[in-house]
């Protein structure tokens, strides 16, 4: 199954498939709005709430990490994510966040998980109905089945840095961060970079719309940073959200040795961790 689905395509799908929409919207740093009141105003016609913080480990001191499985599941249940479901997930401002609920759906083992290209500006675009109010689960019972081969934690990366793991970290957060130019969004954390990562901004991979840009250029940015059919790609961010959107874009071009791997603690982790090695400079 490709990992995107075009709103058009969606809207007939919805119409004979088994499909369940959610919404996996939440503010990102810089931003301050409250999702679920604007879920409320305006959403998919049946589509549920995803709330990636709930979705995540509560006791983590890092943000809107992993649950674990059982947590998971449990929650998964809850919303009627069943495993014979096709889930879609969408963002009512672009593909950031909804990249990372595709991606915690298919690490947590579902088959049947896609992005709505675009998000709800997509949607609205193309004329499409919306309703209002909140959202209504039915509970179906999910099992999980992790592949943590998508799942990258601080000795993994430490391993790729050290030259210990074959790997290629990808760096989804702004080139001035990346450089140590602009300070982290997140008090107290030096800004830079990890040895031998690459920088690729997630907005440089689309376009005004807020889609992908075209498979061949993608496949070309890729390739330029040294992606190739044997690479294990490793995508990294502020805080496991946007690396989600270069692990879609991959996915969505069949670039990469098998799925791209997340950093889940991503800079926050890393920058907080006494002894991290941090690179200055492009």
């Amino acid at each position: 199954m490709h990992p995107l689905i075009s709103a058009s395509d969606l809207a007939r799908a919805i119409q004979q498939d088994n499909i369940l929409v959610l919404d996996a919207s939440m503010a990102l740093p810089g931003q301050s709005f409250d999702p679920q009141q604007r879920f409320a105003n305006a959403h998919i016609a049946n589509a549920v709430r995803f709330d990636i913080d709930t979705f995540s480990d509560p006791d983590s001191t890092l943000p809107h990490t992993i649950p674990g499985q059982a947590r998971f599941t449990r929650l998964a249940s809850e919303r009627g994510m069943a495993n014979d479901r096709r889930i879609v997930f969408y963002d009512q401002d672009g593909m950031a966040c909804a990249a990372r609920g595709w991606w915690l759906a298919s690490l947590f083992g579902h088959g049947q998980v896609q992005v709505l290209e675009g998000g709800l500006p997509a949607w609205k675009r193309a004329g499409l109905p919306l309703e209002t109010g909140p959202d209504l689960p039915a509970p179906a019972p999910f099992v999980s089945r992790p592949n943590y081969s998508r799942l990258r934690g601080l000795g993994d990366v430490l391993a790729i840095v050290q030259g210990h793991m074959a790997g290629l970290v990808l760096d989804a957060r702004s080139r001035n961060r990346f450089e140590g130019r602009d300070p982290e969004p997140r008090a107290g954390l030096r800004s830079g970079h990890m040895p031998g990562a690459r920088s690729l901004p997630y907005t440089e991979l689309l376009d005004d719309s807020g889609r992908f840009l075209p498979a061949d250029t993608l496949k070309e940015m890729f390739t330029a940073l040294g992606v190739n059919g044997t690479t294990a790609v490793t995508c990294s961010c502020g805080s496991g959200m946007t690396a989600c959107v270069i692990a879609l874009g991959l996915a969505s071009v069949g670039m990469g040795a098998g799925a791209a791997a997340v950093y889940d603690g991503s800079w926050a982790e890393w920058a907080s961790t006494p002894g991290s090695p941090i690179v200055i400079g492009a």
